[in-house]
C-alpha cells in the first residue's frame, strides 16, 4: 500500500521548506521592533512573563515548545478549553487584543525557522490529545504543524474538533505548494476580518468540560484583580 505521506526528498517538500525558512526569517528580522513591543506591553500590564510555551505535538508526535505571546493570566489552567469570547475573565486585557489580531501567534515564526513548524499545515495540539485520535486522524501528524492550515481558513473557532480534525487529514491528503499559497491568501483576509477568532462549539464532552473550568476560574480567588 503506497503512504500518502509525500516524500521528504521531494522537490515540493523542499521547496516548502525553503519557502518556510526564507518567509519567517524574513519576518522575523522585519517585526523584530513589534516583537520587542508586545513583548514589553505585556510585561507591564500583567504579572507574569511575556512568551508562553506549551508542549505540543509536532510531526510524527514528538513534542516540541510552542511559543506564543501570553493572553492568559498566570493563574488559570494552560491546558482548559479556549476561550469562547474576549469576556473570558482567564484573558488579560492585552491578552484580548493580542487574540483578536492574532498576534500572540507571531513567536512561532521561530518554530518555523528552528524546523519544528511550517507555515502551513494542521495546527500543533495537546500531546496528551493523540491517544484519543483514530487512525484517520493521527494521519495529521505525518507532516509538520503549521501557524495555520485548511481548518483555519474553514471556519476556525466555528467548527467542533472533530471538523477541525478531518479538515487536517484532508490537507495532508491534498497538500500542496498550490493549496499553501490558496490558504496563506485566505488567512491574511481571515486575519484582516477577525473572524473565527474564539471557540463557539466544543464536542458534546469538551462543553460540559468547558463550562467547569469556567466557572472555576470566575470564582473569586481565582481571579487576578490587579490592573
Amino acid at each position: 500500500m503506497r503512504s500518502s505521506r509525500p516524500s521528504s526528498t521531494s522537490w515540493a517538500n523542499i521547496v516548502k521548506r525553503a519557502f518556510d525558512i526564507l518567509v519567517a526569517g524574513v519576518l522575523l528580522v522585519a517585526l523584530w521592533p513589534l516583537l520587542l513591543a508586545v513583548a514589553l506591553v505585556i510585561r507591564l500590564s500583567s504579572r507574569g512573563p511575556a512568551l508562553f510555551v506549551q508542549q505540543r505535538a509536532g510531526r510524527d508526535g514528538k513534542p516540541f515548545g510552542l511559543c506564543k505571546f501570553r493572553t492568559m493570566r498566570l493563574d488559570v489552567d494552560p491546558f482548559g478549553p479556549s476561550p469562547k469570547s474576549g469576556e473570558d475573565p482567564r484573558l488579560t486585557r492585552v491578552g484580548r487584543w493580542l487574540r483578536e489580531y492574532s498576534l500572540d501567534e507571531l513567536p512561532q515564526l521561530a518554530n518555523i525557522v528552528k524546523g519544528d513548524m511550517s507555515l502551513v499545515g494542521p495546527r500543533p495540539l495537546y500531546v496528551s490529545q493523540m491517544a484519543e485520535w483514530n487512525e484517520r486522524q493521527r494521519r495529521r501528524l505525518s507532516i509538520r504543524p503549521g501557524l495555520t492550515g485548511l481548518a483555519q481558513i474553514s471556519g476556525r473557532g466555528a467548527l467542533t474538533r472533530e471538523e477541525k480534525l478531518e479538515l487536517d487529514v484532508r490537507y495532508v491528503e491534498r497538500a500542496g505548494l498550490r493549496l499553501d499559497a490558496a490558504i496563506l491568501l485566505a488567512t491574511l483576509a481571515h486575519v484582516c476580518g477577525r473572524k473565527g477568532i474564539y471557540e463557539q462549539k466544543y464536542s458534546q464532552d469538551e462543553t460540559v468540560r468547558g463550562e467547569r473550568t469556567l466557572e472555576q476560574t470566575e470564582r473569586p480567588t481565582h481571579v487576578d484583580k490587579r490592573p
